[in-house]
């Protein structure tokens, strides 16, 4: 196989730590000391002057805080250069308008997290076949669930390897994400066919070629009941703390309780989109998008005291919807599915899809009669039809006419800069 038909690839594969007491005490401490390490980097950051900034004498800030403040030496020199990159990194990302200017990182909002540089300091065997084993800085050798197979030993090389791993801790416990960088052959084009899709509410996902695909309720009813129960246990029992008083086990517990049901329905949301995702890669060639800003979609209607809001409770109930369906991380698993297999996804504007007729192009308000129906006010035309149907119709055509934006498939889709005018609109 020549040269030209392989690609590197990178991709990410998380499996749980099986951790003794102990060991769980000193990835906790670990994962704290690289937290307050982040902090002292902000504050640094904030103090010194604009022509100080720089990452020389971040490393010599850092070097002098191991040295100085005893808690940190837990943390491995390696983890600390992590974490001085990533904070660099972080400033970059803003500078370039791909995300908000890094801050402080709370105890109890922050992901509890270390990062390994090097992956041939992790040393990994396999065991037999559900476990493996891997060396973890300054807390010795654990074990793994072993759930996928690794470039390790023999079919380790310099294409295909392990980089080195994230050590990350949910409410099922400490988990190690690797990252492998791996030569695979580059997928032939995909001749499948374009299809429109249109995200919603009531119906997650809605084809153009008329296929939707939906989900029940993530959570039973009796998980529904449970969860409710916890939340108002939680609320009584902060009420009777006094202002300034630590968290009591109890709370901590009941806390630990509401995380718990939460993350099973984040995963079976996961599980849900994986394999819908999955289906449509494989399936269709172009998979086209709308260029959807969440973040302004979710935004409050509460107002100001001058000018209030109105219908707050309506539209926050919708914002829940909205964040529910996640509707960003479905297009993130499309890009990069599409792109392991030949296919291309391509993002287009969305304004008016909802309202514009498929048929004759007629747009009006009045034509989405409900959520469901669609009923062209067109006295020529009077097409009618599923709504999301229809918006997924649209998409695919305005693809199809030219106004697609940037390929997404393969590459990172950079957000513009603030008060920079879209390139259709310039």
């Amino acid at each position: 196989m020549s040269q030209d038909s392989l690609v590197k690839r990178q991709f990410g594969h998380r499996a749980r730590l099986s951790l003794s007491r102990a060991e769980v005490l000193k990835t906790d401490g670990q994962a704290h000391a690289a937290r307050t390490m982040w902090n002292l980097l902000h504050a640094w950051w904030r103090m010194m002057p604009k022509e100080e900034r720089t990452l020389a004498n971040a490393d010599a800030a850092i070097r002098q805080a191991r040295e100085d403040i005893d808690f940190l030496a837990v943390l491995p020199a390696q983890a600390a250069q992590a974490v001085l990159k990533t904070y660099f990194q972080a400033w970059k990302n803003c500078w370039d308008g791909r995300a908000d200017a890094p801050n402080f990182k709370g105890r109890f909002r922050t992901v509890m997290s270390v990062d390994i540089p090097q992956g041939r300091d992790l040393n990994i065997t396999r065991v037999h076949r559900r476990w493996g084993m891997a060396n973890i800085p300054k807390v010795g050798r654990v074990r793994f669930r072993w759930t996928k197979d690794l470039p390790v030993g023999k079919h380790a090389n310099g294409e295909n390897r392990i980089t080195g791993a994230r050590l990350v801790k949910d409410v099922l416990g400490w988990h190690i994400a690797f990252r492998v960088r791996t030569l695979e052959a580059k997928p032939d084009p995909h001749q499948g066919p374009d299809v429109g899709i249109d995200v919603g509410v009531t119906v997650p996902i809605a084809l153009s070629d008329g296929e939707t695909y939906e989900h029940g309720e993530w959570l039973t009813g009796k998980e529904k009941a449970r969860l409710l129960h916890l939340e108002q246990r939680a609320a009584q029992r902060k009420q009777h703390r006094k202002p300034g008083e630590p968290t009591s086990r109890r709370l901590h517990h009941t806390y630990d309780q509401i995380a718990g049901l939460r993350a099973k329905a984040k995963r079976r949301a996961l599980d849900w989109q994986h394999q819908t995702t999955t289906v449509i890669a494989r399936t269709y060639g172009t998979v086209v998008v709308e260029a959807l800003t969440i973040t302004n979609m979710v935004k409050s209607a509460r107002g100001t005291i001058e000018e209030p809001g109105k219908n707050v409770a309506q539209k926050s109930g919708l914002n829940r919807s909205i964040s529910g369906e996640a509707w960003g991380r479905t297009v993130t698993m499309l890009t990069y599915k599409t792109a392991q297999l030949g296919g291309t996804l391509y993002k287009v504007p969305a304004p008016g899809t909802s309202r514009r007729c498929s048929a004759c192009g007629f747009t009006t308000p009045g034509n989405r009669e409900s959520q469901a129906v669609f009923v062209c006010k067109n006295p020529d035309c009077g097409w009618s039809g599923n709504a999301d149907w229809n918006a997924a119709r649209n998409v695919l055509h305005l693809y199809r006419m030219g106004h697609a934006l940037i390929p997404a498939a393969g590459r990172a889709v950079v957000r513009r800069a603030k008060r920079v005018k879209p390139a259709a609109a310039r």
